[in-house]
């Protein structure tokens, strides 16, 4: 059964939409493709939860924030996510649908390291993108919601690192929803070429607690043979965002990607981190950490399929539920047939401190090939009494003693954040929302 999410935009928008950008033939005719196809795809389903009440038709598309002249002119708010006194060479800042700030060293850019917005990408580098766009890592017609992303696609970066480079300092991307309706149909494309490393770091950022708005967020990451891509994020969308987010990788032989994703969003999300082990070799870990309050809903699903030998997966998820919040953690090790001596490991852990909440961890393990090893390990309960005990035997308040307690139980994934300011201030956010 299909679910009556209605556009507001029509066939005719999408094609002005991107002729008006002067986008690359392909480009438009990807964007009506998927327009079409959500009007006939069905929504996705993710497990034990249902969206069909979610807003997914409430916002508004095209917004135009304003240039900044320098770092100094941002907000506190977004600030403290820059290292604005040592000026960090490798940023990109999207205010809305603008590309508000972008620096990128003159050392990489000699290297030929691409590191700008997608919409400069199309223009001078629409060949390379094409090649990775919704093509190996999520694709159009998976749902309605892929869909409609193609067609309304109105922000993200696009990142490249040719082969043999190795790009010490981290890339780091700010998303800043700064208008209170507007939408984020970005889209992330970060490629490592053979024998190349990098470091990613995105934010997203929003403040609307109560105007209603969408977050449909593709992220494709591309590491070819003996590359390794470290990809950190924190998500802070505000109360009145419904988030929606694809997270997908693909590692070939010898290649590596890590993930480490804080979902610190107040509103309802939906959010997948799936790597595809394509080559021999190939290995990632994927940690999540989230914190989930009021009367949020969320869905987090961490998946690694393992096709080459010799691969190895790890996942681990820890979430803190408060209030009267409710997630689903999904730790999915799916080993192919032919992909012998692989390892897929997982672990998912909950933390419920108070009576309304409710966290689901469900570890599930898909064997194709019989010379392979796997586990999993997974709980949802309260805080250790014991712990809290001898905490508070030692002169700690009941507080300060919880507060310790859940910064130790989030601190595998905080501790992964490449950016030190970034790191802080996902620690700050957790603070802000538990207390």
């Amino acid at each position: 059964m299909t679910v009556d999410t209605k556009l507001p935009y029509d066939k005719n928008y999408v094609s002005t939409y991107s002729t008006g950008r002067n986008e690359p033939d392909w480009m438009t005719s990807l964007r009506l493709r998927g327009f079409e196809l959500a009007e006939t795809l069905p929504m996705p389903k993710p497990d034990k939860t249902n969206i069909t009440k979610w807003n997914f038709d409430t916002f508004k598309h095209h917004v135009e924030g304003a240039k900044l002249q320098s770092l100094e002119e941002l907000p506190e708010t977004i600030k403290v996510f820059v290292d604005v006194k040592n000026k960090n060479n490798n940023l990109v800042i999207q205010r809305d649908q603008i590309n508000a700030y972008q620096s990128l060293s003159s050392s990489l850019q000699e290297k030929g390291v691409i590191f700008t917005d997608i919409f400069t990408a199309l223009k001078d580098h629409a060949d390379l993108v094409q090649r990775y766009y919704m093509q190996d890592a999520v694709s159009v017609d998976e749902n309605r919601l892929t869909a409609i992303h193609a067609a309304l696609m109105n922000g993200g970066v696009f990142v490249y690192v040719p082969k043999s480079v190795v790009v010490e300092e981290p890339l780091q991307a700010i998303f800043w929803q700064e208008d209170l309706e507007a939408a984020s149909f970005n889209h992330v494309i970060v490629v490592a070429e053979e024998n190349s490393s990098l470091t990613y770091v995105e934010n997203y950022i929003s403040h609307n607690t109560e105007q209603e708005t969408v977050a449909n967020i593709v992220t494709e990451v591309i590491a070819h043979d003996n590359a390794s891509i470290s990809f950190g994020a924190v998500d802070n969308f505000a109360k009145g965002t419904t988030a929606y987010i694809n997270r997908r990788g693909v590692a070939y032989r010898d290649a590596s990607i890590d993930w480490a994703l804080g979902q610190m969003n107040d509103g309802n999300t939906v959010s997948e981190n799936i790597t595809n082990l394509i080559g021999d070799n190939s290995h990632s870990n994927a940690k999540t950490v989230t914190v989930g309050r009021g009367k949020q809903s969320q869905n987090f699903t961490a998946k690694i399929v393992h096709y080459g030998k010799q691969s190895e997966g790890y996942i681990l998820q820890h979430g803190v539920m408060k209030d009267d919040a409710s997630s689903i953690f999904n730790g999915i090790g799916k080993i192919e047939h032919g992909a012998t001596k692989s390892n897929a490991e997982q672990e998912s852990r909950v933390l419920m401190l108070d009576k309304g909440a409710r966290g689901d961890a469900n570890p599930i393990l898909l064997i194709d090939e019989d010379d392979v090893t796997a586990g999993h390990a997974a709980s949802v309960g309260r805080v250790d009494p014991v712990q809290l005990y001898y905490l508070m035997s030692r002169g700690i308040s009941k507080q300060e003693a919880e507060r310790l307690i859940i910064h130790g139980f989030l601190a595998p994934v905080v501790n992964e954040i490449p950016i030190a300011s970034v790191r802080e201030q996902l620690t700050e956010v957790i603070e802000r929302k538990v207390y």
